[in-house]
């Protein structure tokens, strides 16, 4: 009797098998790898014709950046840069062209808010111990095979469950609440770039911190124009390649490369993420080149994060990433001269703690999202007096 592999995985238990040896169990399957199950084709070229509401609703907002050609509408948000003809639907399903005018429709309507602490952005370098109001609405311009938000991510604004709230609306909300920063975060915030413009705007009038939570993939002069009002910056770098932003995520390399320079350039405070998925971005080589370019362009202060990836959405099939692997990459990026490389999804890690680069000594435990140890004071090493890059204070 045949049985597909996705079977005989669950046969044996993977998932069961990886909690219990999270090590052994993920480095048999990585060592024996096959080619990668699928590849994503889907978002290549594609937008949702005639797909558009055949009324605006009250979340309605005309676009910031676009063109137009007699009725018809090109969006420069984001590199895909669709083009529709009235009653098209982006790619993101968060933009339309209602009578030859570009709207987002993703505009005061959030699907998900929380009160999360900053650890979980991840960030580990920016006012440690804070916490923030994170904000989302439906809508991505990506098509990750792996995402975990895709109940949102991959939905219509108007497929979701969501709540009022507009800019002003929400910067009462958090004043109210006490709190200093909003997260746009959850779903891809460049798909609701007009809703996360006008509330960084209004925030940061308001001496309110924003933070922009993505996947990178943006034109040059939105992100120029929202720098304006950014503090920080959680930027997923799928991978260093190309061919594979095209076929796990639906996107390109280069923008996203572009968008840490720009970030890097505007002082922005950001952090770098890194998802390792088997079979798709575990190659110690690539993440060497990756590494190289960080340090050529960026610098070795800015954190690198290696996140473990679990089974969901279109790759359930896959095991979880061998925490081996994990700790391969830190000690690449490490030895590359990246100070700060963190592993991330592997509760009770030591390399979740901040160490100083330069004495080597604990500066900041984790114990998950809880921290019971800060020994940075006035931004720099306790012990040695060594500045530790990031963003300090209360």
């Amino acid at each position: 009797m045949k049985i597909t592999r996705k079977e005989f995985l669950k046969s044996l238990g993977y998932g069961l098998a990886s909690l219990l040896c999270p090590v052994d169990a993920g480095a048999i399957f990585w060592r024996n790898k096959k080619k990668r199950a699928r590849c994503n084709k889907s978002i290549k070229g594609h937008i949702f014709e005639g797909d558009a509401p055949k009324k605006l609703w009250k979340y309605s907002k005309e676009a910031y950046h676009y063109i137009k050609a007699d009725d018809t509408v090109q969006c420069l948000t984001c590199p895909h840069e669709c083009e529709l003809s009235p009653g098209d639907r982006s790619i993101c399903r968060s933009k339309i062209n209602y009578n030859g005018k570009l709207y987002s429709i993703a505009y005061g309507n959030p699907c998900a808010t929380h009160v999360d602490p900053i650890e979980k952005k991840p960030l580990f370098h920016f006012y440690p111990k804070s916490w923030i109001f994170s904000i989302a609405e439906a809508g991505c311009n990506f098509r990750c095979l792996n995402c975990q938000n895709w109940e949102i991510s991959q939905k219509k604004p108007e497929e979701v469950e969501y709540i009022e709230l507009f800019p002003d609306q929400v910067v009462s909300y958090i004043k109210k609440l006490g709190l200093k920063a909003i997260a746009y975060t959850y779903s891809e915030p460049v798909s609701y770039y007009e809703y996360m413009y006008d509330t960084a705007r209004l925030a940061k009038e308001e001496g309110i911190r924003n933070v922009m939570v993505s996947n990178g993939f943006i034109n040059k002069k939105p992100l120029l124009k929202l720098c304006k009002y950014l503090d920080g910056a959680s930027i997923n770098l799928k991978s260093y390649s190309d061919k594979l932003y095209q076929c796990l995520n639906g996107g390109r390399l280069k923008p996203v490369l572009n968008t840490f320079v720009i970030l890097k350039e505007k002082g922005v405070w950001f952090e770098i993420i890194n998802l390792v998925v088997p079979t798709y971005t575990d190659n110690p080589e690539m993440v060497k080149r990756m590494c190289g370019w960080i340090l050529k362009e960026l610098g070795p202060d800015y954190p690198l994060h290696f996140l473990r990836f679990f089974p969901q959405y279109k790759l359930q099939m896959l095991p979880p990433t061998p925490v081996s692997v994990l700790e391969e990459f830190r000690k690449i990026a490490i030895s590359e001269g990246i100070h700060y490389v963190y592993i991330g999804n592997v509760p009770g890690h030591p390399a979740t703690n901040t160490y100083c680069h330069n004495c080597g000594k604990l500066l900041i435990k984790r114990e998950g999202y809880y921290i019971p140890e800060i020994n940075i004071k006035n931004g720099r090493c306790k012990f040695c007096r060594t500045p530790i890059p990031g963003r300090w204070g209360k």
